[in-house]
């Protein structure tokens, strides 16, 4: 990385981080991000024109600070990093920034050479945009909590969130009384709390909520072609990028009045976005919040005693993050056994989530099945997949790749989305929400279809 040097704006830093030479093909930021459902989720901001990431990052314990992350085609050997409203940085600081941006794009020696392996592997089957990179959050606690709001709930409730969480981080660094702690807040009230809400009752109140919602005025105001589906009432409790069926147990942009339910649009920049949001919290800001006031406040349900569990037992020291991902930089079977007897004594960590919470640690050989498993397998491979054949017919069809068997099946199911949907990174953020069960099936299949399909875009 050359040395941070001030940008065109006074209040704006600009560093370079060098991208990895030694793969087969060259480094595209597109690609990196947009290659995992977890690019979607708040606070992440993937602008589809300017193929640029933007999101807020720490610089330490208690600063935030928004970057800007771009790949420029006159230096593509290089990563742009924007830190915005700051006007210098510590070297403590810079190497927390890289950290964070190289974890996120899996930027290191042992992901590289698992790019190449992969990649030389899969190359007669190769086929989409899918690099063998698969985006993941700055910090593991993110991931891991992220994993938490993936359980047992549709894509749209998943998206809102993991949005509302940064709602909650941006209250609680400005000192809003509308982020109760557990001493001495009111309680909440709880006629709408839904812990103990059955899967089946949560599925059936959003499809009454779904039948009632139509598109916005708003969205029809964008010249820009949308996707055209419309989020019908299926009660499949699984969404298309990942839900736990074994694991029982706004940015308030004050120029566009959107909902809670998904606020992101394309009429909204990143400077209006982060003012109105914060970073996803992290484990001191969450472990002493009320379970209740939490649960209500971000739709969380049952996972809010799961997510405070988590961040109080790291706040109090009995898990340590930093020797869990020491453990996992040689990825190897033993250690990802090890790992996963970690995870196995966490509250709500059942198989999948455990799969994918150390597939986010560089873990490939283990593909975590769910029912999107089962779609793809049947409707992709001709299969006829059951809960209790699909480890079989994975390792089937997949087994061949060992130990990347996970990449390989991201491939195809990251290709099946895009031949569905479109580009992933020509997506609209006011589209994300698009992405369900009920719009994966195929004809005949009780689904209704796009009305228009969207019409090849140009590259950006």
């Amino acid at each position: 990385m050359r040395n941070l040097s001030p940008s065109h704006s006074p209040s704006e830093i600009e560093m370079e981080i060098p991208l990895p030479t030694a793969t087969t093909e060259p480094f595209r930021l597109e690609r990196a991000v947009c290659s995992h459902g977890l690019f979607m989720m708040a606070p992440n901001h993937w602008d589809p024109l300017s193929n640029t990431l933007t999101r807020p990052l720490r610089l330490d314990s208690s600063a935030n600070v928004v970057v800007s992350l771009s790949q420029h085609s006159d230096r593509p050997g290089f990563l742009i990093v924007r830190v915005r409203g700051i006007n210098s940085l510590s070297s403590q600081q810079e190497r927390h920034l890289k950290d964070q941006v190289a974890r996120m794009l899996r930027l290191s020696e042992a992901e590289d050479k698992a790019v190449r392996e992969f990649t030389k592997l899969h190359s007669d089957d190769r086929n989409g945009s899918f690099c063998g990179r698969v985006f993941r959050s700055p910090t593991l606690f993110e991931d891991m909590v992220k994993c938490i709001l993936l359980c047992n709930c549709q894509w749209p409730r998943t998206l809102s969130m993991a949005q509302a969480l940064c709602e909650i981080q941006f209250e609680l660094q400005n000192g809003s009384s509308c982020a109760g702690a557990d001493s001495g807040n009111p309680k909440v009230e709880t006629e709408d709390f839904v812990p103990k809400t059955p899967t089946t009752k949560e599925s059936r109140r959003s499809r009454k909520k779904g039948r009632k919602s139509g598109v916005s005025a708003k969205e029809e105001m964008f010249p820009r072609k949308r996707l055209d589906f419309r989020v019908d009432g299926s009660s499949q409790t699984d969404h298309v990028l990942m839900t736990d069926i074994d694991d029982s147990g706004s940015h308030g942009c004050k120029s566009c009045e959107v909902t809670k339910e998904l606020s992101l649009d394309d009429s909204c920049r990143p400077k209006e976005i982060f003012n109105h949001i914060g970073n996803f919290p992290s484990p001191s800001e969450l472990a002493h919040l009320d379970e209740l006031f939490l649960a209500k406040r971000c739709k969380l349900g049952y996972r809010a005693r799961r997510i405070i569990k988590l961040a109080q037992a790291i706040v109090e020291g009995k898990i340590q993050l930093g020797q869990l991902e020491e453990l996992s930089k040689d990825a190897s079977l033993s250690s990802y056994e090890e790992l996963d007897e970690w995870l196995k004594q966490i509250e709500g960590f059942g198989p999948f989530t455990r799969a994918n919470v150390l597939m986010c640690m560089g873990y490939y050989h283990v593909v975590p099945t769910d029912s999107e498993t089962i779609r793809h397998l049947n409707q992709v491979h001709s299969r006829n997949s059951t809960l209790k054949t699909i480890q079989t017919d994975v390792e089937k069809i997949y087994g061949k790749y060992e130990p990347y068997q996970f990449l390989a099946y991201w491939s195809e199911i990251w290709d099946f989305y895009e031949k569905r949907f479109g580009k992933m990174n020509e997506m609209l953020p006011s589209d994300y929400k698009l992405i369900t069960a009920s719009n994966m099936r195929g004809h005949g299949e009780g689904t209704r279809r796009k009305r228009n399909p969207p019409q090849k875009k140009k590259k950006i």
